[in-house]
């Protein structure tokens, strides 16, 4: 754990590698922590000394929510975009792309393997947050900045007196950036990463691996971060190009190393991932899966 002021930063295992994520303890009179992907035990552990009374999700995804159900007592808050998504299986296998790419026969083999933790997790969520205002936790003022892209309601905390940002998933990992629900969105990620540049901040908190950035280090970052994306471009225009196919282009391994592929959450993000390069390339996405790509 590493405090910075009144936030105590806590670790998720293997370096907050997904399926974990870093979580934020704010130690203050209302006793919050925002997401719930750190290691159990050292959430537990905060439970035990301090106290958790309200948890807040950036997003619904799992590795910032798994742990909700850990704290059964605590009230639980998500961005109001993303409340009635995670209410339900259908909602979530639609945020995540899985009834796109394979339909309702997609989505009931895809439940099946459903932690039911992390369904209780979710189940628990009672309440919303808005974006871009005002929140006073204790002395701690806290501002929940809409930063569309990895998702569609996607936020990143602000502590505008303390100068700290959690950028959660803009995480400047070697994967690079991941858009690939189907509410995620490619130009929304590039305006989302180039609003947090312009935020006020000293210190950077990214949700996984790289930890935690001074301004100058985050910039840098951020912009080799955000090259990924036109790299993606130019490999499937050149795949494109050669006369490949929508299904051979989501078996080379563009995003995903192809050994991986072989599993089906893989496989449905990296045909998802595609079809949003295709359109924002001018091409026309084939709604089958033996069709091959046409221009406009």
């Amino acid at each position: 754990m590493q405090r910075i002021g009144p936030i105590i930063v806590v670790e998720g295992p293997n370096n907050s590698k997904v399926p974990f994520s870093r979580s934020l303890y704010i130690d203050c009179s209302e006793k919050v922590l925002i997401d719930t992907g750190a290691d159990p035990q050292a959430l537990l552990q905060i439970d035990q000394e301090y106290g958790i009374e309200l948890i807040i999700n950036t997003h619904y995804h799992p590795d910032h929510t798994c742990h909700n159900h850990l704290f059964p007592n605590a009230t639980k808050w998500i961005n109001s975009i993303e409340f009635q998504t995670s209410r339900t299986i259908d909602g979530i296998a639609r945020g995540n792309g899985i009834f796109q790419e394979w339909g309702s026969h997609g989505v009931n083999l895809w439940r099946k393997s459903v932690p039911q933790e992390w369904l209780n997790s979710l189940d628990g969520i009672s309440d919303t947050y808005e974006y871009d205002v005002d929140y006073s936790f204790g002395d701690v003022r806290t501002v929940f900045l809409h930063t569309p892209g990895h998702t569609s309601g996607f936020s990143c905390p602000y502590f505008p007196d303390l100068g700290v940002v959690y950028v959660g998933d803009y995480d400047m990992t070697s994967f690079g950036p991941w858009y690939n629900g189907a509410d995620g969105s490619i130009d929304d990620f590039i305006k989302s990463g180039k609003r947090l540049l312009n935020i006020d901040a000293d210190t950077f908190i990214t949700g996984h691996q790289k930890g935690i950035f001074t301004k100058a280090e985050f910039h840098v970052a951020m912009e080799k971060f955000l090259s990924f994306i036109d790299k993606r471009d130019h490999l499937i225009d050149d795949y494109v190009q050669k006369g490949f196919s929508f299904e051979e282009l989501t078996n080379i391994g563009i995003f995903y190393p192809k050994k991986s592929l072989t599993e089906p959450i893989f496989k449905t993000w990296e045909r998802s991932g595609i079809r949003k390069h295709l359109q924002r390339l001018g091409y026309v996405v084939p709604e089958t899966n033996n069709e091959l790509i046409s221009t406009k």
